[in-house]
């Protein structure tokens, strides 16, 4: 009987030391098995790859707001630099005769007169410097045409649609004395090279002749002896 019991209680502690030492096993075992450990090392890679990502990302960022500004500001340059250029084209050029297109129009007013604007021709900006233009009936001194002093801007720029115009009256005596004319010759100055001879609407008789002064407002250009 004590023989039967004895060996029951040294089953039973071996029991008891082999459950101790399997939890002991288990424990130190557990954290491995189970792969906390590496999925700790997976997140903090993430994590890592996610930084650099967003770094390169900042990184593109900045250099496209570079660029863009760098532009911009090229951009700007440019058009400053243009306006500069654009303004400074054609500024002090006086105008010749053979830069303007003239056309003759008559008039009734005063008697009677022919009004004559002036306009650049395509692409050209001159200055109209003087303000009386050297207006003549035929070769003859007596066709010579007298300025009465009207009008007058000095200088007048012409570019464009800008137009200039002056007022030539043929005729300022009474009478039917006088010589009868199909053509004017008018130049901007009296040392022009290049003078234009207008055709007139029909003959005109000429005496003492009158002109006044380029105007942009053609109100002033009717000539008149005042």
């Amino acid at each position: 009987m004590r023989t039967r019991l004895a060996n029951r209680s040294a089953r039973l502690l071996l029991a008891a030391a082999a459950a101790t030492a399997l939890a002991a096993t288990t424990t130190a075992c557990g954290p491995e098995d189970n792969g906390a450990a590496p999925a700790a090392s997976a997140s903090t890679s993430t994590d890592a790859s996610a930084d650099a990502d967003g770094g390169k990302e900042s990184g593109t960022g900045g250099t496209d707001s570079g660029a863009e500004g760098s532009g911009s500001e090229a951009g700007a340059g440019a058009d400053k630099g243009g306006d500069k250029g654009a303004g400074g084209g054609g500024v002090g050029q006086s105008c010749g005769t053979n830069d303007l297109d003239l056309t003759l129009t008559p008039k009734s007013q005063a008697g009677g007169y022919y009004q004559v604007t002036a306009k650049a021709k395509s692409g050209i900006t001159c200055y109209l410097d003087v303000n009386t233009p050297s207006v003549a009936f035929g070769s003859d001194p007596e066709g010579v045409a007298s300025p009465v002093g009207q009008g007058g801007e000095d200088p007048i720029k012409l570019s464009g649609s800008a137009v200039a115009y002056t007022g030539i009256s043929p005729k300022t005596t009474k009478g039917d004395a006088g010589v009868e004319f199909e053509n004017v010759i008018v130049s901007v100055t009296d040392e022009d090279p290049n003078p234009a001879e207008l055709a007139l609407p029909e003959p005109a008789v000429v005496e003492k002749p009158i002109v006044t002064n380029w105007s942009t407002n053609p109100g002033e250009t009717v000539p008149v002896i005042v």
